[in-house]
């Protein structure tokens, strides 16, 4: 019923999870085709020479990047759905059940994707709005990449777009052009799908600056027909967007004035308390030299008494203490 798909490049430390997680899958009509798009990591060339799991086959062909990987595995699927499995992520054990139950009750639609929780360097659950209807796939991207999918209208659209400038947004320019060739997607509120967040990661590079920017102008130069028809709806969505942004901004310009703040009295909380202790260790200073005078004179009086001298003029001290003595009693 379905053939999942796992590109690999360089993603050895990874790939047994993944497949680990399909291969526990409730759903147990499946197949797991691996290919190594042209590694070079000695550890995942190492492992995918000798790997061997149930019912998974692994291909080798140089490197061509993700869509083109992706496209080769879907030439060699048998599945009547398709799972494109990104090698460092995982799925829930119920994933397959729930999203072929969903595409087999319903037969015009053409894939079901889930919300998903990130793991590793970012832990969030996304999307916050589930709709995937053909304006919000022309603003944002909410389906992810294991989306389950028919293979008959992936092959109808062509597949996976080898063309783009960058990887990362291929899967996004995939639903696009089933939404717009009439297949309707849906995505399902429970959390099945598991993606992996990593510092460099190609999530990272196709989601910001200039990469980000020509993937989209190239997503709009290919379905110009779409944003042409729902410009302004497009348009209203970014707006929305933007002003959220700048609520959000807004928000962080209160909340650092008020940091600024906090941060300036607790510097003059330390300056003060730098003076306080600056001033105790003063005083440590004067009573340790205090305390070592007393200890010196109070040598020096210990020798003074255990001295000859002392001892030889100690009748002399005693007359004298005496007529003090008597003196005190006369004026008395």
């Amino acid at each position: 019923m379905i053939s999942v798909l796992i590109p690999c490049y360089d993603q050895g430390a990874y790939l047994d999870d993944a497949v680990e997680s399909v291969l526990a899958q409730t759903h147990q009509d499946f197949e797991i085709l691996v290919v190594d798009d042209g590694s070079t990591d000695p550890a995942t060339v190492r492992l995918l020479d000798g790997y061997a799991r149930p019912r998974t086959t692994v291909y080798r062909t140089p490197n061509r990047g993700l869509a083109a990987a992706r496209n080769f595995l879907i030439e060699r699927a048998r599945g009547e759905y398709l799972c494109a499995l990104d090698a460092d992520d995982t799925l829930h054990p119920a994933y397959l059940e729930k999203t072929l139950g969903v595409l087999e009750d319903d037969p015009s639609l053409g894939f079901v994707s889930t919300r998903l929780q990130t793991f590793g360097a970012e832990t969030r659950v996304w999307p916050d709005d589930t709709r995937c209807d053909l304006v919000t796939l022309l603003c944002d991207d909410p389906v992810h990449c294991a989306a389950l999918v028919r293979r008959s209208a992936v092959l109808a659209v062509g597949g996976y777009d080898e063309g783009m400038p960058h990887q990362g947004h291929e899967d996004w320019d995939l639903w696009i052009s089933l939404v717009e060739s009439g297949h309707r997607g849906v995505i399902l509120d429970d959390v099945l799908f598991f993606y992996r967040r990593r510092p460099g990661s190609m999530c990272d590079e196709c989601t910001t600056g200039a990469v980000h920017i020509e993937s989209a102008e190239y997503l709009v130069r290919k379905h110009a027909a779409s944003y042409r028809a729902h410009w302004e709806q497009v348009a209203r969505f970014k707006d929305r967007a933007m002003a959220g942004i700048e609520r959000l901004n807004v928000a962080l310009e209160e909340e650092i004035s008020t940091l600024a703040s906090s941060v300036e009295r607790r510097r003059e909380e330390l300056a003060t308390l730098r003076r306080r202790l600056e001033e105790a260790r003063q005083a440590n200073a004067a009573l340790a030299a205090a305390e070592a005078a007393h200890r010196s004179a109070m040598s020096e009086i210990a020798a003074l008494r255990s001295s000859a001298s002392w001892r030889i003029t100690a009748p002399l001290r005693a007359l004298y203490d005496a007529l003090v003595g008597a003196r005190k009693d006369g004026r008395a």
